[in-house]
């Protein structure tokens, strides 16, 4: 498992002391290019942990040969002690008709949780988008886990999960790593949301998340460490 230094930053609220805490974790999002870079290279990491982890890697292989899009969430950091919270910076990225994987667009993923908790965790987390459904899914404003009837989702690991949409094939597949033990649920109620920022950084211009990965609009050629990553994956996937 690959080891990272740099880690998003987080707080955690309570509202009151009542009811459920909303998704008050807040990552902290870099302004410049470079800042952007070390995520990237991160990913790339994770991708190659992600294809030589055993029994997680013939998965892996089996769902990116038919995906049509891949998330990749290097470090989610998740705290609890009563109320938990997770947040972390992800990586999206499609292949054309060609077979050729676009340049990464940036996003946040942020959820919080109540509960009787008592943890601390860090972990890494790529999706599998398998259908274009799925694919839009995503590239809309925010994408939350067991609550968007626009695509079903499930995840497979050390337990199992399953969302509102039972049964029959999903859109989008999501595989975990993780280091420590946490208490508490997994991706339930997590938000993903563009990184509008980070992708104006990275990419010198304004762009949405449509632009990098279904038009194909930009490039930034740091960006090849992650891609190279992904076409390496999918020969071990042949």
């Amino acid at each position: 498992m690959p080891s990272f230094s740099r880690f998003p930053t987080k707080t955690l609220c309570a509202l009151g002391g009542i009811t459920i805490l909303g998704a008050c974790s807040s990552t902290s999002s870099a302004t410049t290019a470079s800042e952007q870079q070390p995520l990237v290279e991160q990913a790339a990491s994770s991708v190659k942990s992600f294809f030589s982890n055993g029994n997680q890697a013939q998965r892996a292989a089996k769902l990116l040969k038919k995906s049509h899009a891949v998330m990749v969430c290097p470090s989610i950091s998740n705290m609890s002690l009563i109320f938990g919270g997770s947040s972390g910076r992800c990586t999206l990225l499609s292949r054309d008709a060609r077979g050729s994987w676009s340049d990464p667009a940036f996003y946040t993923i942020s959820s919080g949780t109540f509960g009787l908790q008592l943890g601390y965790q860090h972990s890494q987390l790529m999706l599998f988008i398998t259908s274009k459904r799925g694919v839009q899914a995503l590239l809309d404003h925010q994408f939350t886990f067991d609550a968007n009837a626009s695509a079903s989702f499930t995840s497979f690991g050390g337990s199992a999960q399953s969302s509102h949409v039972s049964g029959g094939k999903h859109d989008i597949y999501a595989l975990q790593q993780a280091n420590g033990v946490f208490a508490g649920g997994a991706l339930g109620g997590s938000k993903l949301s563009a990184d509008s920022a980070a992708n104006r950084a990275y990419y010198q211009q304004y762009v949405g998340p449509e632009d990098i990965v279904v038009n194909m609009r930009v490039n930034n050629p740091s960006a090849d460490v992650l891609r190279r990553a992904l076409m390496k994956a999918e020969k071990k996937a042949q």
